[in-house]
């Protein structure tokens, strides 16, 4: 990569400043070890959010909640994010962080448990936006609950991992996000593009 593209891609990635509240999440979420996404790509989900006018977004991966300020700052005011998380530490710090923000409590709904047994209990296309930053070993199972979940024009988030664009790489987890990328691009029900923001991510629409 060029210094020029570096610089590009160094400058996109500051472009929009994240508020007081979000850094206050992030500063936390980084001592519990929930490592936050990046400006970047926060501030893509919060346009993705408000492109599609997302009234109803799922969240696989809570953290400390950086990832769902970026969100709720991109939905209107009557939406509502529910958030999946394993560690229970992790969603208080998030429903603190959505407090400390001023998101009205009926806005968030926070579910501690793993995804995969929560996820099957959810309504069929009832969501506008899903966001997976989670396991990654585990994305090909979140796809195609997503692909359920999501309404037709619905749209799905995975953050994913810069060593995949490397071919010397085959750890399990790269070759995991390999195929899930391929099966994506392949799927006839989505279109697919993989975005440079961040370590990568792969935003996918539902037909």
């Amino acid at each position: 990569m060029s210094t020029q593209k570096v610089a590009a891609w160094s400058h996109a990635e500051g472009f929009v400043a994240p508020t007081a509240e979000i850094e206050q999440a992030r500063s936390r979420g980084e001592a519990l070890g929930a490592m936050p996404v990046g400006a970047g790509v926060g501030a893509l989900l919060q346009v993705l959010a408000a492109a599609i006018g997302a009234k109803a977004v799922m969240e696989i991966g809570t953290g400390a909640g950086v990832s769902g300020l970026w969100l709720l700052g991109g939905m209107p005011v009557d939406g509502v994010l529910t958030t999946i998380d394993l560690e229970a530490e992790h969603q208080y710090a998030a429903r603190d962080a959505f407090a400390a923000a001023g998101i009205a409590h009926q806005r968030t709904r926070v579910i501690t448990g793993r995804a995969l047994d929560v996820l099957p209990r959810m309504t069929d296309g009832a969501y506008d936006l899903v966001v997976v930053d989670a396991d990654k070993q585990e994305y090909p199972s979140y796809v195609e609950q997503a692909a359920r979940l999501l309404r037709h024009g619905g749209t799905l988030v995975l953050t994913w991992s810069d060593a995949e664009s490397d071919p010397a790489n085959r750890d399990p987890q790269t070759r995991t996000l390999r195929e899930v990328g391929r099966t994506l691009r392949e799927r006839d029900d989505f279109v697919v593009a993989l975005l440079p923001a961040g370590d990568g991510v792969l935003v996918a629409v539902k037909r």
